[in-house]
């Protein structure tokens, strides 16, 4: 077979100038083609980190709030609290019966006020000395069974399974 029958086996050195001018368009439009697509994805790119951004920003901003405003509903609570005190003082005619029954409804209003907000209270009298959630200020000679508590002098508070105060208790001394 002649080179004139058959196209396909021309060599490498013969390939016609047509084939090379073909090639140069179809490159450059190719390049032209990723040009653009990089520069899509570099918008791409930029459009998503400043939404990582404002996403970031927005989240702080809105643990600025949470912690500004953290206190808000235990705070509504403690205003009927604040409320009774001060009706109790505004009576003029007080007995000590009716100054008592007022402060032991405050009293309630307040342990309700903390139990809405998981504000519990701690009295560890007899219980084994815990020092994650007590503070022993000293020891005492007790019957009771050493490191135990056997006087609480101030109670502790716990507020969600966390230690808010804790509890300062007199603990037993061991016997020797």
């Amino acid at each position: 077979m002649s080179q004139a029958e058959n196209p396909q086996e021309t060599s490498l050195d013969e390939a016609p100038a047509s084939a090379s001018l073909a090639a140069g368009p179809n490159l450059e439009e190719q390049i032209h083609a990723l040009e653009q697509k990089a520069a899509e994805h570099y918008d791409a790119w930029l459009r998503a980190k400043a939404e990582g951004e404002n996403i970031r920003r927005r989240a702080q901003e809105d643990v600025a709030k949470a912690h500004k405003f953290a206190v808000e509903k235990f705070a509504g609570e403690l205003l009927a609290v604040k409320d009774s005190l001060e009706a109790a003082l505004a009576v003029s005619e007080q007995t000590v019966e009716n100054f008592r029954q007022g402060v032991e409804l405050t009293l309630k209003q307040l342990v309700a006020a903390f139990e809405k907000n998981a504000l519990r209270e701690v009295d560890p009298a007899g219980q084994k000395f815990d020092p994650h959630q007590h503070q022993a200020i000293g020891m005492v000679d007790s019957e009771q069974e050493a490191n135990t508590v056997v006087t609480v002098i101030q109670k502790g508070y716990m507020i969600a399974e966390r230690v808010l105060r804790p509890a300062l208790v007199m603990v037993a001394k061991p016997k020797s």
